[in-house]
């Protein structure tokens, strides 16, 4: 049990700890759209596209969260323009805003003399250096996301099944997009502190998608995602402290694993149970 608990004794890391279970419990919330709206291309985006609003507030000394939060706006914008006037599919637009923000990001930092600590920092992130304002925010995000996902539970639901339907019934499917899509870009912000551009979008899908192989109704989908990315987070952690790896890339690891680790699982009950059906069977 000590090996379980020691880590967590110093402040820093019960600080990661709790940072990433919010971080977990925004993008397990979103998540869950991402993955059954098979819309994983535009949150591995958004999560590369962030950079260059990072890397502008760093070089003008802004909040980051802020910088975050208009690239992804103006991504998440861009993709629908591409969209409209282009006449190109949405992964068109998204694919060529992908490349280009990220190589924006890139060239933007690659202009200070600190160029690789501080790009490491965003895309890996930094959990054991989370500080209490950045658990405030992070908690009054987790809050807003979860309103956010009750008051639209409706439309989305509709919205991620068949989307002519959901005009039928009045729920504005556009609109409800847009708004899926505002709600993984405020995930991605809202978690890169604490895990990073690249390491978030795990948190983003992962955890859902090993819901998925467990449940089929989209409240226990989120309840259990929640619960995998939570015991993801603290494996995580406990691994990274007693081996001496990297904080945010094992919990992600751990994550990725997990999902692996549990359809394995699913794929053995199957297999099972089609043996005993097999040798029940009348001869």
């Amino acid at each position: 049990m000590d090996w379980l608990i020691a880590p967590f004794e110093p402040e820093f890391m019960q600080r990661a700890l709790l940072a990433g279970v919010l971080a977990v419990v925004t993008t397990s919330l979103v998540g869950t759209w991402v993955v059954i709206r098979g819309m994983t291309f535009i949150g591995d985006a958004l999560a590369h596209g962030v950079l260059p609003g990072i890397a502008l507030a760093f070089v003008w000394g802004l909040d980051l969260r802020l910088g975050a939060m208009v690239s992804a706006l103006a991504m998440v914008g861009g993709v629908g323009l591409v969209n409209r006037r282009a006449r190109l599919p949405e992964d068109a637009g998204i694919g060529l805003l992908f490349v280009g923000m990220l190589a924006l990001g890139v060239i933007i930092v690659s202009r200070q003399r600190s160029y690789s600590g501080e790009l490491s920092s965003f895309l890996f992130g930094d959990i054991l250096g989370v500080t209490r304002g950045d658990l405030v925010v992070q908690g009054l995000v987790a809050l807003g996301v979860l309103a956010a996902v009750v008051g639209g539970f409706r439309a989305f639901l509709a919205l991620s099944f068949n989307a002519d339907t959901a005009a039928v019934l009045g729920l504005h499917p556009r609109a409800s997009h847009l708004a899926m899509l505002g709600l993984v870009a405020v995930a991605v912000v809202a978690s890169f502190q604490a895990v990073g551009t690249l390491l978030v979008f795990g948190l983003l899908v992962a955890p859902p998608a090993t819901a998925s192989l467990l449940v089929r109704r989209v409240p226990a989908m989120m309840l259990v995602g929640v619960l995998v990315g939570v015991a993801s987070v603290y494996v995580g952690l406990v691994v990274s402290y007693h081996h001496g790896t990297a904080a945010e890339a094992t919990v992600a690891f751990t994550s990725v694993s997990t999902f692996f680790v549990v359809l394995a699982g699913r794929e053995a009950v199957v297999a099972a149970r089609r043996g005993a059906a097999t040798s029940a069977a009348p001869g």
